[in-house]
């Protein structure tokens, strides 16, 4: 068990300093890769801690874990990728319309960059 934990601490940490390659390099299918993982990273996260009770009685679930974590993160799967063009932006596109990545509803306008420098003008 302790040789399991010492594997997905170490995934994490390739899968960290990957994260800074990505932000650093001109493609941008690097960045939607990796901010799907750690999306997708936190929300199997937060699962797991509401969970645990019950994941306590699974003993196989770090052996699971480790699987979909390498799902999501080798590039040779692109699994974060996947769920996120699959299902995510499925939602997205269905809740807020397709304008090329902007957001319709106005709950959403208040992040963009062009409402930030509207603001800024009046100053």
């Amino acid at each position: 068990m302790g040789h399991m934990w010492t594997l997905i601490t170490h995934l994490r940490s390739v899968a960290g300093y990957a994260s800074i390659i990505a932000i650093e390099s001109t493609s941008k299918l690097d960045d939607e890769q990796w901010l799907a993982y750690w999306i997708l990273y936190s929300f199997l996260t937060l699962l797991e801690m509401l969970f645990q009770p019950i994941l306590n009685w699974i003993p196989i679930w770090y052996d699971v874990k480790l699987i979909i974590v390498a799902w999501l993160v080798l590039p040779q799967f692109r699994g974060a990728t996947f769920i996120y063009e699959t299902y995510v932006r499925e939602k997205i596109i269905k809740n807020y319309g397709d304008d090329h990545g902007k957001a319709k509803k106005k709950n959403v306008h208040f992040m963009t960059p062009t409402k930030i420098k509207e603001e800024d003008e009046d100053y």
